[in-house]
């Protein structure tokens, strides 16, 4: 049985649920030792909790959020910068583990602790993710602001890793390649967990809402004012007040609830909004303030045709309403054709577990110091 060492980051559902998809995709065929912290650690843990599936907890970077509740870019900057500082060490004890163990293959999604010790080790890794499509794609036609943006952050990205063999990037948005990436990266849908595949949609009348950490007052008027019964999820409440219904997060409910919908009231999270879209959803996108990838996510549903976006600020119960009234007249085409990125990437991940083993005798190399970080970016 091949053996896959994973590390992904802790923030957000995003990277937890890429993960489980590819582990319940290949776990009759490979054991799976998964690296991470935070949110995803917590959800995976109660996922495998009594299985074969092992969970190891290592620090990874995470947003800071001012007193408004918006990213706080700063904040967000040193903390990084600190915890570049603490890197070396997390990634030597990576490293001996790898020695030890023995993976036939390491996949990282947005964590630089793993591919590292990979690198170290002399062991394959494959970048699954949705952050590269930042890297890899020719976004001329994003407005200048986000543009700018997404320039900035391609090299942060490519400063997480040295030399993967391949890239995956998941993302329910396809746009065209650079050309310098074109032969060097598996461009994939969203990678959908069985329990989304699974599911019939039926268009009822509730709207599903997902929403992080927090929701401000405006915004749960808006909701409360749009005419519509709205399940609520994210804001681990569970009540009631008048229309609104606060649900705890429960895996098989949520994905009921969303297949059951009118439609889908989310931040702009990658993952999510590619699901709903699969199960037939039409998304209105609400990027976090400050959170810059989630508007290039907004720009790409509007553009798509397959819902509206606005800043989560701007929300009010008429724009609720008005979005409601063009899914009720069918307004928002989603074409689903290339939605569904996960045979094309556990097919990926099959043409490096299907090679001669790496990790045998003579094939490795010995664990060396780790590179400075300045030379670690591509």
């Amino acid at each position: 049985m091949n053996k896959i060492f994973y590390g992904l980051a802790g923030e957000g559902r995003g990277h937890a649920t890429r993960a489980s998809t590819i582990v319940e995709a290949l776990r009759d065929e490979c054991s799976f030792t998964l690296f991470t912290s935070d949110q995803a650690f917590d959800l995976l843990g109660r996922r495998y909790a009594g299985t074969e599936v092992q969970l190891a907890e290592i620090e990874c970077p995470r947003f800071r959020y001012d007193r408004h509740r918006r990213v706080d870019k700063f904040a967000t900057g040193i903390a990084t910068l600190g915890y570049i500082r603490r890197l070396r060490p997390m990634v030597e004890a990576v490293a001996r583990r790898i020695e030890k163990e023995g993976p036939d293959l390491c996949i990282t999604d947005f964590d630089p602790v793993v591919p590292r010790a990979a690198e170290l080790c002399g062991v394959p890794y494959v970048c699954v993710d949705h952050q590269h499509f930042l890297v890899v794609s020719d976004l001329s036609g994003l407005p200048f602001r986000i543009r700018a943006w997404s320039r900035f952050m391609a090299i942060l990205v490519r400063a997480y890793y040295h030399r993967q063999v391949t890239t995956v990037v998941s993302s329910f948005h396809n746009p065209p390649l650079r050309r310098a990436w074109q032969d060097r990266v598996v461009q994939a849908g969203v990678l959908l967990r069985p329990e989304i595949r699974d599911a019939v949609p039926e268009r009822g009348a509730h709207l599903c809402v997902y929403l992080r950490r927090h929701a401000s007052d405006n915004l749960l008027r808006a909701l409360a004012d749009c005419g519509r019964e709205v399940r609520i999820y994210g804001l681990d409440r569970d009540d009631r007040v008048g229309n609104l219904h606060f649900c705890t997060i429960d895996e098989r409910r949520f994905v009921e609830d969303l297949a059951t919908s009118a439609a889908l009231v989310s931040t702009a999270g990658n993952q999510l909004v590619g699901e709903a879209l699969w199960l037939g959803k039409p998304v209105l996108g609400m990027p976090e303030p400050g959170n810059e990838e989630q508007h290039v996510n907004g720009y790409y549903i509007e553009s798509s045709g397959a819902g509206r976006s606005m800043a989560m600020c701007s929300v009010t119960a008429q724009a609720v309403r008005r979005f409601v009234d063009e899914v009720e007249a069918d307004g928002f085409p989603i074409d689903r054709t290339h939605l569904d990125g996960t045979p094309l990437t556990i097919a990926t991940l099959r043409t490096f577990l299907d090679r001669p083993d790496s990790n045998a005798p003579g094939n490795r190399r010995e664990v060396r110091a780790v590179k400075p970080l300045a030379r670690l970016g591509t």
